[in-house]
């Protein structure tokens, strides 16, 4: 049940940023209206994310180049445009964690469990209790990964968009990180090493207390 609240997490956390990021760039008027918002599999799913996801835990989305976020009508909005997914993605664990919550189905010990012990299926609870933990704990890891300021990430095209002029270090940054792939192969590293507890998870792990401290 926990594997199967993971599948569905990550698959839904892919459909919500794809159709937030459209809808969001549509709406400050940054793409034509009649763009579509809808999904598509080979420009949303990264292989590599998807692996990451069943190696660590956590995984990504196909990233989404800054050259392609207009910043003409302002730094802000194109900001706007790469914190939607993530964002949208932490709003609706939210409220998978608020119906667990709510339906009382087990008792949820956030003082003992970590969010690396939810989107690894390290926790006891009930087969419903497993599905909506591991649900709302997989869109978790995935908004906040999401927003780790490292290519392919969307973190990165928020910190571009935060800077005027991108000086010298943020393009060699970019060079090597997103043209030359050294993101994703640290991503990947972190998804590996070490065995017991993924570098990935650590960062993962520091933010996300504050969301378990909630529900707890």
């Amino acid at each position: 049940m926990a594997f199967a609240g993971l599948l569905v997490a990550f698959l839904l956390a892919l459909l919500l940023r794809a159709v937030a990021v459209r809808l969001t760039a549509r709406r400050l008027g940054l793409v034509d209206s009649r763009v579509s918002v809808r999904p598509s599999p080979r420009q949303d799913i990264d292989p590599f994310g998807v692996v990451a996801a069943a190696i660590g835990g956590a995984g990504w989305g196909k990233i989404i180049d800054v050259d392609e976020v207009p910043r003409f009508r302002g730094r802000g909005r194109a900001a706007v445009v790469f914190a939607a997914g993530p964002v949208v993605t932490l709003i609706v664990s939210q409220i998978v964690f608020l119906g667990y919550a709510v339906s009382a189905v087990d008792p949820f010990p956030a003082a003992i469990y970590r969010l690396s012990d939810l989107v690894r299926g390290q926790f006891d609870a009930s087969y419903a209790g497993q599905l909506l933990l591991a649900l709302a704990g997989g869109l978790l890891a995935f908004g906040l990964l999401e927003l780790l300021p490292i290519p392919p990430l969307d973190g990165f095209g928020l910190l571009w968009s935060a800077m005027r002029r991108p000086g010298t270090g943020i393009q060699q940054y970019r060079l090597w990180f997103e043209h030359k792939n050294i993101g994703v192969v640290v991503l990947l590293a972190c998804c590996f090493f070490p065995l017991s507890y993924p570098l990935l998870l650590w960062p993962l792990d520091l933010i996300g207390a504050v969301f378990l401290s909630v529900w707890g």
